[in-house]
């Protein structure tokens, strides 16, 4: 079995604290009487989650962290000790940061974007805010125009740095960004262009001619919600079509012309109308 993972295990015998897991190595682990369901059979199979408890024992919990092993999450700092951080995770045991494992000095109440990961001295799970260090562009499991699962990860001058399927270090400049995105936030996005270095430039949603038909989608939308009139056309300043539907003034005016070609709309001087 696995610290710090989803383990499906089978069920082996009750005691009175609880009843006993095991798996095909023959590792056992206790469920205790708190996380027993209602109901189950010697060998039925169980979901579980697996760390130590508060005497660095292997123990099993039914209840799902907020991050597993080896993966990101923004999680809440519920006190700080002299030894460290801890942080909430869903789970009766805190999860530990020590302090040389942040990026910033963590305080009670902040939320931080963490990698949770096995400490193999001393074979706990433990936190690190310091994020970059868990991620390789040197070897790149991407190309260009990929769909990738996003985390954004912290701001720049030049835009947001955000972590590509949990592998990758990748930026998202920020005019291309048309909508607010908060630290932790996970979104879609796509692999715009990989730069001398491995460095990948990230864009949110999708590219060109790919990137029409779901803008066009979200006009339509807009059109239905309000009336079938938007005060916007081809004329609009970039700043009222990013206020209005979060997207750049480009992308617009090729969904415009989509929909104007299939005879959807509209266009005249005072705005958009949704042909009925």
């Amino acid at each position: 079995m696995e610290l710090g993972k989803i383990n499906t295990l089978e069920i082996l015998r009750e005691t009175d604290h609880g009843i006993y897991l095991i798996d095909a190595n023959d590792e056992e682990v206790l469920l205790p009487n708190r996380y027993v369901p209602a109901e189950f059979k010697i060998w039925d199979k169980i979901d579980v989650f697996v760390y130590l408890d508060n005497e660095e024992r292997p123990v099993a919990t039914t209840d799902k962290p907020y991050v597993t092993r080896d993966n990101f999450a923004l999680l809440r700092c519920s006190q700080v000790t002299e030894y460290g951080a801890f942080l909430d995770w869903g789970l009766v045991k805190e999860l530990f940061c020590p302090f040389k494992e942040q990026a910033f000095k963590m305080k009670p109440g902040g939320w931080y974007l963490i990698h949770c990961y096995l400490d193999e001295r001393t074979n706990r799970l433990v936190a690190s805010s310091k994020t970059n260090r868990f991620l390789d562009n040197k070897h790149l499991t991407v190309k260009e125009f990929d769909e990738v699962d996003l985390i954004v990860s912290h701001p720049s001058e030049i835009g947001m740095n955000v972590i590509v399927n949990n592998k990758h270090h990748g930026l998202i400049f920020k005019d291309t960004i048309f909508k607010d995105i908060s630290v932790g936030d996970k979104l879609k996005g796509v692999v715009k262009k990989i730069r001398p270095g491995n460095k990948l430039d990230i864009v949110l949603g999708q590219i060109g001619y790919r990137n029409i038909e779901p803008n066009a989608d979200r006009i339509l939308q807009e059109l239905q919600d309000n009336n079938g009139y938007l005060n916007l056309n081809d004329k609009s300043s970039p700043e009222d079509i990013k206020e209005q539907l979060q997207m750049s003034k480009k992308s617009f005016k090729k969904a415009l012309g989509t929909l104007y070609k299939q005879r959807q709309i509209e266009i005249k001087p005072n705005g958009i109308y949704l042909v009925k």
